[in-house]
């Protein structure tokens, strides 16, 4: 499905049940995309996640009825998800500012809304310099976290300083690798790649690897071993200065305004160039794995 008209058919999948879906995953199960990318892209297009978005809107919808009928706000709760009136008084406040039964006895200042609607100004987006590359498969090996896409621009550059603290700092200072692990670091180039895996239950979560190529043998603990599989990918060229920019344009001006190619698979990748020094010039590419239409 075109990348624009998944996310407005993912509005109306959500609004039409809003009241009968329980995991972002039925949403991206409806429009057959990985949820990975349909979370990514949507929060990055909208503000919100998927989540976010229908609790919000279930909030607002249970202040109106709060106003508009008799419905007791323990009914209110079961119907809008909640399996107590406890923590459904805890997200109204959250959300509105006052309690369900300020709102029932006064009528009370809600927050408003209302449904999106999906409207794109495509700025540029067919001039973003890419190439089509496919590639076969290949192996990396490194170190793993999880990581919401809510967040993901925050805490995994927290996690690049973590691991290379702990893992590489001789490496960084121009030094010899000590230990073991320092060592494996080197001889595989962990570093080279940042990969982001979609295999987990909850859409809004996701595996990111700090990796390099794995040529086999014994893998030191703490690390581990993925596959990535062989496909075509548009790869975008930038620095590590603009990587999140550029990564925030792939999904809100390329992938809306391209009619040649759509997203496909469950990975997509950071490549920092090992005969650069790291910093805000590095060069860098983000692979995204496509299909044609």
């Amino acid at each position: 499905m075109e990348w624009l008209s998944c996310l407005k058919e993912s509005v109306n999948f959500m609004e039409e049940h809003l009241l009968e879906i329980r995991s972002p995953q039925e949403v991206a199960d409806h429009v057959h995309m990985s949820a990975m990318y349909l979370q990514r892209g949507f929060q990055i297009m909208t503000g919100f996640t998927l989540g976010e978005y229908m609790r919000n809107r279930k909030l607002y919808l249970a202040a109106t009825e709060l106003i508009h009928t008799d419905t007791p706000v323990i009914g209110l709760a079961g119907k809008y998800g909640y399996d107590s009136q406890a923590g459904f008084d805890k997200a109204f406040i959250r959300f509105h500012g006052v309690s369900p039964l300020d709102v029932r006895r006064s009528g009370g200042s809600i927050r408003t809304f209302s449904r999106l609607n999906i409207i794109v100004t495509v700025e540029g987006g067919e001039s973003m310099k890419f190439s089509i590359e496919k590639k076969e498969k290949f192996s990396v090996v490194g170190f793993t976290g999880i990581f919401s896409g809510s967040d993901s621009y925050q805490t995994i550059p927290k996690f690049w300083d973590e691991t290379i603290e702990k893992y590489a700092s001789h490496l960084m200072k121009g030094e010899a690798p000590e230990g073991e692990t320092e060592q494996y670091v080197a001889a595989h180039h962990i570093g080279e790649f940042g990969v982001c895996i979609d295999d987990l239950p909850e859409p809004d979560r996701f595996r990111y690897m700090i990796a390099g190529y794995y040529t086999g043998g014994d893998v030191p603990e703490g690390m581990a071993v993925r596959e990535i599989p062989a496909g075509d990918w548009a790869v975008f060229d930038c620095t590590m200065k603009t990587l999140q920019q550029t990564n925030t344009a792939i999904w809100k001006e390329w992938l809306p305004g391209n009619s040649e190619y759509e997203i496909a698979g469950r990975y997509n990748i950071e490549w920092y160039s090992p005969e650069e020094t790291p910093g805000p010039d590095q060069k860098c590419r983000i692979w995204i794995p496509v299909k044609k239409r």
